[in-house]
């Protein structure tokens, strides 16, 4: 059994009142949508960046990440700031 069977179930459109608030004009969000997920602190004025690794490299990442008490996003904003470095721009940190 796929671990997606139930989303066959699932309707495929959007409840109504995330519908309506997203055909706004501008494309921003009412209150009505923000306020059912609200955004953690921690990610407030924050950016994703996202990329894929092979398997090696995140378990590398993550192991060391552990062994020197960091989080993995500590850890990776240590390496941008690196990269930055690297190239001439100036680190901004985390």
């Amino acid at each position: 059994m796929s671990r997606f069977a139930n989303l066959a179930d699932k309707p495929k459109t959007k409840p109504k009142e995330v519908q309506s608030s997203m055909s706004n004009v501008d494309g921003a969000a009412t209150s009505s949508a923000t306020s059912a997920s609200p955004r953690s602190s921690s990610r407030a004025g924050r950016k994703a960046i996202a990329a894929y690794f092979s398997p090696e490299m995140s378990l590398a990442m993550h192991l060391c990440a552990r062994k020197n008490g960091l989080s993995l996003q500590e850890l990776m904003a240590e390496a941008f700031d690196d990269v930055l470095r690297k190239y001439g721009e100036s680190p901004v940190g985390y």
